[in-house]
Formats: structure tokens, C-alpha cells, sequence
């Protein structure tokens, strides 16, 4: 094939992509969103895994997630108890001191505090659920507390993920998150 038939056939091609490709100005195709309503919750993740370790999946994990958080607590302590005890039969106290009642009080209402002064983190070994830092390791926390004993060091292979920090810096400003790549 000579340069002159492979110049026609890209040239070609590419009318042929500028003519299936077009833009418009022509929003009459735009689907019609209606915002008016009433509007129902359909999940509580405030806190990650906590409801989806402590609530049973189906009937149950669906009214937990309709469940207004100032009732929570009285509404599924007693749930949360049981099912920690189940997970860790041994539990007496974990590494903040705190009775299986204690943490399952504490973690039935499915909210994110933030501390509008001082440290914001989910648990650093002194401060505990005053909010959330990027870098806070979650689910090393909420294994630490549920399989750590009182110090922490119980049940060493249970109390981590093995999942690292994040492979990229968060950035210094709004929106933080690291880039994906």
C-alpha cells in the first residue's frame, strides 16, 4: 500500500470519528431530577464495619439503619453486646478500660463526633471517637478494642489487619484525599 492510500485511509478515519463524535448544545434529552420529597436514610456508616460487624445482615441491619442515633444506643446496646461476646468470649475489658456494656454503649449510637477544639482522631492511644483523621487505621482500632484485652497485646494475630498506611501523601489542603495514581 503506498503512503498516499495510508494518508487517505486516516484521513478517512479520522472525518469519520469528528462526524460520530459532535457535540450539542441541546439539553432537551437531559433526564428531568426531581429533588422534592420525603427522603429516608438507607445506611449508618458513621463509624466503618461497625454495623456491619455488630448488626446481622437483612431485617434487622435495615431497621438499624432507619434507626434515629439519639435511640440507638437503647435500641441496640444489648445487640451490640451480644454480638461482641460472641466474636471474643473472653472480653472483660478492653486497652481504654471500658466493660463489654461500656463499648457496646458507646458503639450502638452509630455517630461521628468531632472535637471542635483539640486532637480529631478515632483512637490514638489517649484521645478516642472525638472525629476522624484521613490517617486514622480504623479497623486496627476497632480490632484492637474487641480482641486486645485490657492491654492492648491480647490476641496479638487478631488485632490488626495487616494493612498498611496509605501508599500515597495526603495532600496539605482541601480536598486532602492523595491522588488515586
Amino acid at each position: 500500500m503506498s503512503k498516499t492510500n495510508k494518508f487517505k485511509i486516516i484521513t478517512v478515519a479520522l472525518l469519520c470519528a469528528m462526524v460520530s463524535v459532535n457535540c450539542d448544545t441541546d439539553d432537551s434529552n437531559e433526564p428531568n431530577v426531581d429533588f422534592s420529597g420525603t427522603y429516608t436514610q438507607k445506611d449508618q456508616m458513621a463509624r466503618p464495619a461497625i454495623n456491619t460487624v455488630f448488626i446481622a445482615s437483612g431485617a434487622p441491619k435495615d431497621a438499624f439503619n432507619l434507626t434515629i442515633p439519639s435511640t440507638m444506643g437503647a435500641s441496640y446496646q444489648s445487640t451490640f453486646q451480644t454480638r461482641l461476646l460472641a466474636l471474643n468470649p473472653a472480653f472483660t475489658t478492653n486497652a481504654l478500660g471500658q466493660t463489654a456494656m461500656d463499648m457496646t454503649t458507646l458503639l450502638a449510637t452509630d455517630v461521628l463526633n468531632v472535637a471542635k477544639t483539640g486532637t480529631t482522631t478515632f483512637f490514638d492511644g489517649t484521645n478516642v471517637l472525638t472525629g476522624r483523621a484521613l490517617a486514622d487505621d480504623v479497623i486496627d482500632v476497632e480490632l484492637l478494642l474487641i480482641f486486645g484485652g485490657s492491654d492492648g497485646m491480647a490476641n496479638a494475630s487478631l488485632t490488626s489487619d495487616n494493612v498498611g498506611a496509605n501508599d500515597k501523601a495526603f495532600l496539605p489542603a482541601f480536598p486532602y484525599l492523595a491522588a488515586p495514581f
